[in-house]
């Protein structure tokens, strides 16, 4: 206080202004130090707030990390593992082994079995020279053994990694339809099922991919071979008609005759044949004789000679040699007038080739 008297005394408001300046920023440097701290104290207060988001952030980003990388580990351990026992499922089959099945209807017939196992020997080692497949088996789908069932046991317990089945039915049925695929697993039709354990045919699921070909075009193969065995034993085909005998569809009937009037039209063309008849001798008819005779009859009503032929795909006794023989020995004068051969479809060398074919492609 003295100091500032004095320096106003000599030089006036200069100093007192100096003073008085000096006094004003004395209070300015105690509140900017002032304002200073708090601002310090605010900006710790802020940086230590950010750095407690910053942390809380961080802690964020390293739980998410680490639960990925988690999630992650535990994933690819659980597909490891799934694939580990898949491998483990899989190993049964160490390497592709393919087995082709021939199904046919079956027969009581020793003859008609053997006819099919005919065609098994026949194109076995065509077959065979894919090396891919390493056998060929036959089974009848009912009246015989080996089934189905009892084949695709063997190839099962053999360690087969496909089962191919061609289905060797030349003729309009069910069978193709339905019954295969419920006796292999493929499909499950309750109803279906129920019939075939009434009827004893066991059903079996292999442990091997099955794999059933399409079928055969069987009209266009009747046609020839149907067309090829009348020229066989026609012997005046001027004066002569066709009787076919087929065993015969109730479901199938419209098919059947659709069928029949495809043949005669090809016979027609290609064979010279005016007139065609036809009769079934299954359970249609419940294997009666008289059909048979009547059908001939018709025949030569029109024609000199009738020439039976019957559509079967295997010799039965039962049917060509009792019920359409019984037919036509009840035909006045058929000795003279009635040109028949206890035949059937088989054996047909382009049926057999068809087999061949079948598998060639399915297995490429």
């Amino acid at each position: 206080m003295k100091l500032l008297g004095t320096t106003k005394d000599l030089q006036g408001n200069r100093y007192h202004f100096a003073g008085s300046f000096q006094f004003i920023n004395e209070d300015w440097m105690k509140n900017k130090n002032k304002n200073e701290n708090e601002t310090e104290k605010k900006e710790k207060i802020n940086n230590s707030n950010n750095n407690q988001k910053i942390q809380k952030r961080m802690k964020k980003v390293v739980f998410i990390l680490m639960a990925f990388l988690f999630s992650s580990v535990f994933i690819s351990c659980n597909n490891s593992g799934e694939q580990s026992s898949a491998g483990q499922k899989d190993s049964i089959f160490d390497k592709e082994k393919i087995g082709v099945l021939i199904v046919n209807h079956g027969s009581h017939s020793k003859q008609w079995r053997e006819m099919l196992l005919d065609v098994e020997t026949q194109v076995k080692p065509e077959i065979l020279k894919n090396k891919r497949i390493s056998d060929v088996k036959t089974a009848y789908m009912e009246y015989t053994r080996p089934s189905i069932a009892d084949q695709l046991k063997v190839f099962d317990s053999e360690n087969y990694s496909e089962i191919i089945i061609v289905q060797m039915f030349l003729t309009i049925s069910s069978h193709t339809a339905d019954d295969i695929q419920n006796i292999v697993g493929i499909t499950a039709n309750p109803d279906v099922l129920a019939t075939l354990k009434e009827e004893k045919i066991e059903v079996y699921k292999p442990k091997a991919r099955v794999t059933i070909t399409p079928l055969l075009d069987f009209p266009g193969y009747l046609k020839k071979n149907i067309a090829r065995r009348y020229k066989e034993i026609s012997k005046d085909k001027g004066n002569e008609g066709v009787v076919l005998v087929a065993y015969g569809s109730t479901p199938y009937n419209q098919q059947w005759e659709e069928l029949i009037q495809d043949i005669g039209k090809y016979l027609k063309l290609n064979a010279e044949v005016e007139n065609v008849s036809y009769a079934w001798c299954g359970h249609v008819v419940k294997f009666a004789t008289e059909p048979t005779t009547n059908a001939i009859n018709q025949i030569l009503e029109m024609e000199q000679n009738a020439v039976v032929i019957p559509i079967l795909v295997a010799v039965d006794e039962k049917f060509q040699g009792e019920i359409i023989l019984n037919g036509i020995q009840a035909v006045e004068n058929h000795t003279e007038k009635v040109i028949y051969r206890q035949d059937a479809i088989l054996p047909d060398k382009n049926i057999n080739k068809w087999i061949v074919d079948i598998v060639d492609k399915t297995v490429k």
